[in-house]
Order: structure tokens, then sequence, then C-alpha cells
């Protein structure tokens, strides 16, 4: 904890004062640019990455960059914040962003024993859609492979939420699938 509170001064006397006009205008109102979807890995900053500023990005993040495809009955809040996001916001870009030796990816690719943590083994089920590609294209999976079939995967889900898809029709609404390469840097974008 004495690293974050150290973190929370440093950010209050050297980085606030340079961006207080910022900060004063965002207090009202905040129109990002996109919505970032990723995962909650703590390697995957999706500021830091796109060299985005406070306000740029509406941000969720969930184990695996998962998104649960539309259903009128499970709504939860990574639904209500895409809707958010797409309707209230009018975001015009939407990006599901993978990344390389995802914790929740290796643990579907190697079979790992979730009987422990049963709430997140019932959330990975939203990855049954990536391994269903992996197995459609034979082999073992791979943790890489994977990675870059759930991106694809996601970005199919995604595209079930009535928000999304309107937007889409309505006006430009760009989706976009990336899997970040977390020992390099590198962007490698998947078609959505």
């Amino acid at each position: 904890m004495n690293n974050l509170s150290e973190g929370v001064q440093r950010f209050q006397h050297e980085i606030f004062p340079g961006k207080a006009e910022l900060f004063e205008r965002l207090a009202g109102a905040h129109h990002p640019g996109a919505l970032f979807i990723g995962c909650s890995d703590a390697r995957v900053v999706p500021e830091l990455i796109t060299s985005a500023d406070a306000g740029d990005l509406f941000v969720i993040r969930t184990a695996g960059n998962l998104v649960p495809a539309y259903s009128p009955t499970e709504i939860g809040g990574v639904t209500a914040s895409i809707e958010y996001a797409v309707s209230v916001l009018g975001v015009s870009d939407i990006v599901v962003c993978g990344h390389s030796a995802c914790g929740a990816m290796t643990a579907l690719a190697q079979d790992h024993d979730l009987s422990a943590v049963p709430a997140v083994a019932r959330w990975l089920r939203h990855a049954d859609p990536a391994m269903a590609r992996m197995r459609s294209h034979g082999g073992a999976p791979s943790v890489p492979e994977l990675v870059r079939h759930n991106v694809a995967a996601q970005l199919a889900n995604l595209a079930t939420h009535p928000s999304v898809a309107a937007a889409r029709i309505e006006r430009d609404l760009t989706l976009h699938g990336w899997v970040f390469d977390i020992p390099t840097g590198a962007i490698d974008p998947i078609a959505a």
C-alpha cells in the first residue's frame, strides 16, 4: 500500500499540476474517442500502450479480455459499460485487446483444473467460441494461437450487442482486434 500512497502523492505534486487544465475540462464532461476492452492483467495498461491521456479512452478490463455475447436476460457490468460507451458517449472505435502470456488463455489451452475457482471457471466459458475455433483448425491449442482466436471470438460477441450493431449501421463505429506482445511492446492486429 505504501507504493500506491507514494504514487498518489507523486501524481498530486508532480503530474497533476501540469494537467490541471485538462482535469478541469474533464470534470464537466468527457468524450472519449474509443472504448478499449482489455485484460485485467496488470502488465496490460491501455493508456500506456496507446499513449492516451486522461479522457481519451473508456476502458473495460476483464479476465481474458472476455466480452459476453449479448443476452437480454443476463445484463452485467460489461454489457452496461459497452452500451454506455456506444450509446451515450458515442465512441467511434472499439478495441478488443488480448496479450501474450495471458493467464486466462493459458488455463484454457493447458486445461488447468479450475475447480477451486468456480467463478473464474464460469467466466472463462465466454472463451468457449475461441476454443471451438482452435479445435476447428486441428491440433492442440497453443496459448499464442488461442489468444488470437479469443480476440476474434470476443469481437464476434461484441457485435451481438444491440447498441454496437445499431451504431455500426447508423454511424461510423469500427471494431478492432489487437494482440499486445508484452516483451516487445508490439501490437498485432486481428481482423474483425
